[in-house]
């Protein structure tokens, strides 16, 4: 299939490693120009290589920036004043009691999980709207609509991602624009591989720590397995393409079924 990327420039930031490196190798891959982000020029470049690896002809440029500081989001909007697509897929997760969650806490989770897709949507979306074509995808979680009690502060703020995305489809009718999020459920990431191997570590192999979790901690998964970052790649990417053009204003389920409801 055909996603009618090419040339689309697209902005993913967090895409150095995990979901949003898989984002970013999937979009390179369809002919987009990609900018990633990373915290470091280092992790930046290992990035790139991976995806020109995979994609020689692709055209892939980076952009250090720490999502929790308004100056460097500033400098990445000046860095890069306008894309067709932008994908909100930085975010940070901690588990936490929450009568040890601080004010502190609290507002850096909300700087980096919320703020950052805001600042970047705030320049970026009018320019869609004029041009009458764009995609905005904010990278959720099935944490938003199943709070985690172990992190309180993480779940909220990706519900938060799912207001700020429906709000702005509001003000896309009768426009070639969307705005939609993705909501992951438990993925293969390098967080997930090292609590993973935490569990390991107690005498578990890797196969009884990840059986474990799905019957203790996700009893509600029906794939009974970690999700890719690939296959959570080729949803966003769908979405990201012309083709999903009837798809807007919604929160897109990739969460392996552990979501019950049908609403």
């Amino acid at each position: 299939m055909d996603l009618q990327l090419t040339h689309k420039l697209a902005l993913v930031t967090g895409s150095t490693a995990g979901i949003g490196l898989a984002i970013a190798r999937r979009l390179a891959a369809e002919g987009a120009e990609v900018v990633i982000t990373g915290r470091t020029e280092g992790r930046i470049e290992e990035a790139r290589r991976a995806i020109l690896a995979e994609t020689p002809q692709a055209v892939v440029r980076g952009v250090a920036v720490d999502f929790g500081k308004a100056e460097e989001v500033t400098q990445l909007l000046r860095a890069v004043p306008t894309v067709d697509i932008l994908v909100n897929n930085v975010g940070i997760f901690e588990p936490k009691p929450f009568a040890e969650i601080t004010d502190e806490d609290w507002l850096r989770f909300f700087e980096v999980n919320v703020l950052s897709g805001v600042r970047l949507s705030r320049q970026y979306f009018p320019l869609m709207l004029a041009k009458n074509w764009g995609r905005i995808l904010f990278i959720s979680s099935e944490s938003a609509l199943q709070i985690p009690q172990e992190m309180i502060h993480y779940g909220t703020t990706k519900t938060a991602q799912l207001g700020v995305a429906r709000g702005l489809a509001e003000l896309t009718a009768g426009t070639g624009v969307t705005v939609n999020s993705v909501l992951p459920g438990p993925t293969s990431s390098e967080g997930v591989d090292e609590f993973i191997r935490k569990m390991a570590a107690d005498g578990k192999s890797k196969e009884e720590a990840e059986h474990d979790f799905f019957q203790n901690d996700r009893p509600t998964s029906l794939l009974k397995r970690f999700i890719t970052t690939d296959e959570v790649a080729n949803m966003v990417a769908y979405l990201a393409s012309p083709l999903a053009a009837a798809t807007n204003g919604a929160s897109v389920r990739v969460d392996g079924g552990v979501i019950r409801s049908i609403g």
